[in-house]
């Protein structure tokens, strides 16, 4: 009786990688179909914030509608605005029941979800320390993103003395990411000062490589210089190398993330490094339809022509580059951290008016 052979299954770009180099996947959603599909090609984590909260709402409004007028009803003088974290807090604990079993697999170091502090707290480090620790406790799993701002530095300090792990958000630039690791260590080293436990922690610090590409963009067109476009592409990338050579010299010990993807180099050039990429499912899917080869380029340098030009025609590149190109009391006023922070506290805004809409709708659309 004559066999067929079996036909080898397919492995995506995203399968290899995970299976076969130390570069982690997360997934930038905490929509439990997209998390699903994620955790599928090797995912082992995945994050939350405002803006990732309203597309959710959208998405699975179907499901939350009920919900929402629920929590109304159960606390009938709760603001729109309080009603909204609340459905953020569950949405997080949700998609952290998916990743719990991975994270017990792999002692903390994965399998958590980021759940973003109240990016209108930026510079309130009591506030934003008292959310993260209340987020901690939703679910074991739970890593809490803290934005790089000065207070956002102390905060992290603070928290990671108190065994909360954090993943520093609203980050693009150098100095922003050594200070966040500085900081992670003085929290580790008092924790160990202090006899408590650090084995099951898992910090990362993230860099939205994307965010500062698309700032170098509005500042190409405000000045109206002329640069290669696709030098452009390349400036998130320089940066994330630089800062990931620094964290091994250094021995830090938090990973680097990759978030804000724009284009394919958001992923494959970190390919290899043992840091975390966090593509939302809809970039996951193009890279799993791709034919880009699953190579190391880690540690391939970025052109040396393309950093000089973007070092003599942007001088937010070259703050952004060096380790002392920004101050603690610059993070938030740098463009891209403008920017982003607005984009967070708008997202605020529109979660209120869908939680809103819900519970007071508009009778004139009725």
């Amino acid at each position: 009786m004559s066999q067929v052979a079996s036909q080898p299954k397919f492995k995506s770009p995203l399968s290899q990688m995970t299976e076969t180099t130390p570069t982690c996947l997360w997934n930038d959603s905490a929509a439990i179909e997209e998390l699903t599909y994620s955790i599928e090609h090797g995912a082992v984590g995945a994050t939350c914030n405002p803006s990732i909260a309203v597309s959710v709402l959208k998405q699975e409004m179907h499901h939350w509608k009920g919900r929402i007028r629920e929590m109304a009803q159960s606390h009938p003088q709760a603001t729109e605005d309080q009603i909204a974290w609340m459905i953020v807090e569950e949405m997080s604990v949700n998609a952290a029941r998916l990743l719990e079993p991975i994270f017990h697999r792999e002692k903390g170091r994965n399998g958590r979800l980021s759940i973003q502090t109240d990016p209108r707290l930026y510079h309130n480090a009591d506030a934003i320390l008292a959310q993260a620790d209340r987020f901690s406790q939703l679910a074991p799993n739970m890593i809490v993103k803290i934005a790089a701002t000065a207070a956002g530095i102390l905060a992290i300090e603070e928290a990671t003395f108190r065994g909360i792990s954090i993943n520093a958000t609203v980050s693009f630039t150098l100095p922003q990411v050594i200070a966040v690791a500085e900081a992670v260590e003085r929290g580790l080293t008092r924790r160990e000062a202090a006899g408590l436990e650090i084995a099951t922690m898992g910090p990362v610090c993230t860099i939205m490589v994307g965010r500062l590409d698309d700032w170098l963009k509005v500042l190409m067109e405000k000045h109206n210089l002329s640069v290669d476009p696709g030098y452009l592409e390349w400036a998130g990338v320089a940066v994330f190398k630089k800062a990931y050579k620094l964290y091994r010299e250094r021995g830090y010990r938090l990973r680097l993330l990759s978030a804000a993807f724009r284009n394919h180099m958001h992923w494959s050039e970190f390919i290899g490094g043992d840091v975390v990429i966090s593509p939302p499912c809809s970039w996951q899917r193009r890279y799993t339809a791709s034919d880009i080869a699953v190579v190391p380029r880690m540690d391939d340098p970025v052109d040396v022509r393309i950093v000089d030009t973007l070092m003599s025609k942007f001088p937010d590149f070259q703050r952004a580059y060096a380790e002392n190109g920004l101050s603690h009391e610059e993070f938030e006023t740098f463009g891209s951290s403008r920017r982003t922070l607005r984009q967070f506290i708008s997202a605020c805004v529109e979660m209120n008016g869908l939680i809103r809409d819900v519970i007071l709708p508009n009778p004139d659309t009725e």
